[in-house]
């Protein structure tokens, strides 16, 4: 018993002395997102996605190697934002200071190109409705236009113009709507008028998706036989149960769903819904902060915690995850941009549930379009 116990001692001072020889690190990851204003559900997302992805996956670092979320001081990752311009000015920063940048939304599409430091995992406006077009011109003749003026606004309607011009089909009418407290009611009334066949529509998701869904439902255009379409946005999850009936039926395209049956999605869906109350959903932006977390993570293992800028972007180049929520994705090596499925989906009713379905999957592992037709030389 007194050997046995004497070689306990000497395995757990063994313990000790290797744990001491592995000095402890701390990987500074500073997360910046939109709290307040119209961008605030938004904002929740990203937080949410990243605190289930850490409550989850925080133990699953190199030995003696802890992260830190901080919102200020230097840090070794720069990720989060909701919106396009804030990711703009922030982009030559992070060149500046040699700190990678990993976006979570802000999809605007020239954004990777502000700095060889920034790398994207969420989605560009070109990526669901340039495809969406091309469908849809099989589907439709003339088609009506509206969509929120800024920049993610205008690449959706160039996007969507495109493919749609492409199939043969007819733009019979096109408009930018301002995107602070913009009432839809005249918006609509416009295109009521014009008699389309469908109207394709984007907003920054979140409350202004419901008010201009509400405004679309309100003035009858789904009475009129206008059929709705658009890129995710327009029926985001976590706003989809607000939104009512008029939302069934509503076609978009996009890379994710809450009610998507991929096993790693269910396993997303219910950890989130154990973690935040079985009534809410994951939206994309959730998702989008889950896979920003998980490509940092993955850097940081491949590291072994010891954080190079210029190792952390040539990882995050070839970066890829067969079991995302949302499917497959990876980063393309040229452009640092995600390259993943669009999937055409419809609000039905499951179980109970306004859902948005996922019907087909019209790209498979699809780069961003706008950088594949202007490739640079």
């Amino acid at each position: 018993m007194r050997i046995k116990h004497c070689i306990s001692i000497l395995v757990a001072g063994a313990a000790l002395l290797l744990a001491a020889a592995v000095p402890a690190q701390t990987i500074k990851i500073g997360f910046m997102s939109t709290y307040s204003g119209p961008g605030a559900a938004q904002g929740d997302q990203l937080d949410k996605g990243v605190k289930l992805y850490l409550k989850l996956n925080g133990d699953k670092l190199p030995p003696g190697v802890k992260y830190e979320l901080i919102v200020r001081d230097k840090v070794q990752f720069l990720t989060g934002l909701v919106w396009t311009p804030n990711a703009a000015a922030i982009a030559p920063l992070s060149a500046e200071a040699k700190v990678p940048f990993i976006s979570m939304n802000a999809a605007g599409v020239s954004v990777p190109y502000l700095s060889p430091y920034f790398a994207r995992v969420s989605f560009t406006l070109w990526q669901s409705s340039y495809p969406l077009g091309q469908w849809a011109a099989k589907k439709f003749k003339r088609v009506y236009i509206a969509v929120s003026d800024f920049a993610p606004g205008h690449e959706a309607e160039e996007a969507f113009t495109r493919g749609f011009k492409e199939g043969g089909g007819e733009i019979v009418g096109s408009v930018r709507i301002p995107l602070k407290d913009p009432d839809f009611v005249p918006y609509m009334q416009r295109i009521k008028d014009a008699k389309p066949d469908a109207l394709f529509a984007f907003n920054p998701a979140g409350r202004q998706a419901t008010a201009m869904m509400k405004a679309y439902g309100d003035l009858g255009l789904d009475k009129a036989g206008i059929k709705y379409i658009g890129p995710g946005d327009i029926t985001t999850d976590e706003e989809l149960q607000g939104m009512g009936d008029v939302a069934l039926g509503v076609i978009t395209a996009h890379h994710y769903s809450a009610a998507a049956d991929r096993p790693a999605n269910k396993a997303f869906v219910a950890a989130y819904k154990k973690e935040y109350g079985e009534k809410l959903y994951p939206g994309f932006m959730a998702v989008g902060a889950w896979d920003a977390m998980d490509a940092i993570f993955h850097t940081i293992r491949e590291q072994k915690g010891k954080i190079d800028p210029d190792r952390t972007m040539d990882l995050l180049k070839r970066y890829t995850n067969p079991n995302s929520p949302r499917g497959p994705i990876s980063i393309d090596p040229d452009t640092r941009d995600i390259v993943q499925n669009e999937y055409l989906r419809e609000v039905r009713r499951v179980d109970g549930q306004l859902a948005n379905v996922e019907i087909e999957t019209i790209a498979t592992a699809l780069k961003d379009p706008w950088k594949e037709f202007n490739k640079k030389k």
